[in-house]
């Protein structure tokens, strides 16, 4: 099989996709959750010491949060996929005759004549029978099973990774520019994480770029309007 320049196959873009979306929405997580959080409590006082404090203990929560998140959720998607592995294997050792003639219904459905279409699937399933039925049945392949530690790695580090940036910016700059400088800092950063997904991924920049921008936005007004309401309550 010939693919052209830039093209893959759909086990390997579903992979990509999976790490794409572990990474850009780790970082993205990590940038406005602790914009925010950093944002709130700077909005409700100038001292340094309760907004370092919010923030490395929002940077570890989050960071063991998106990574043990993401390795339940690819744990299930992984359980699933094997179950059907097993169940397709177990289907094609007790009942061959069966499995060949919905193999070859597959084909036959998608523009093959009968013979044709009976003669792929007796070739297709000599070479590979478990992988012929995974890939023609389920869109699946072994060799792609999705792989949780690996999600789970590239979550939470992604999460740190765009947690620092806010951080760094909230600690760093004088009291009175705390608040405009992670802001801007926060949401430069969103843009181009955003922009990134999107261009990796194949789908409109702008479209991207808009979107998380304007949900940063949001989470930072109010985050910032609790903590200026809350920072003159006693309690």
């Amino acid at each position: 099989m010939i693919l052209h320049h830039g093209e893959m196959h759909a086990g390997a873009h579903n992979a990509k996709l999976n790490w794409l979306r572990a990474g850009v929405l780790g970082a993205n997580d990590g940038i406005v959750s602790i914009a925010a959080l950093v944002v709130g409590v700077a909005a409700a006082s100038p001292d340094i010491a309760p907004i370092f404090i919010a923030g490395m203990a929002g940077v570890a929560a989050g960071s063991i949060s998106m990574g043990l998140g993401e390795y339940v959720s690819v744990s299930s998607q992984r359980d699933s996929e094997l179950a059907m592995i097993a169940k397709e294997k177990d289907e094609l050792q007790t009942q061959p005759d069966i499995e060949l003639a919905e193999l070859a219904g597959i084909y036959e459905k998608r523009g093959l004549s009968s013979g044709t279409a009976m003669l792929v699937a007796q070739e297709m399933t000599t070479r590979d029978a478990v992988g012929a039925h995974l890939e023609a049945e389920l869109n699946l392949r072994e060799q792609h099973i999705a792989n949780p530690m690996h999600a789970a790695i590239s979550s939470a580090v992604s999460f740190l990774a765009g947690a620092i940036l806010p951080l760094l910016s909230v600690l760093l700059v004088s009291a009175e520019w705390r608040i405009p400088a992670t802001i801007i800092a926060s949401l430069v950063a969103l843009a181009l994480t955003g922009g990134m997904g999107a261009y990796l991924g194949g789908s409109p920049l702008t479209r991207a770029v808009v979107r998380v921008s304007i949900g940063g936005s949001l989470a930072l007004a109010i985050t910032w309007g609790i903590g200026s309401l809350l920072g003159g309550v006693a309690i």
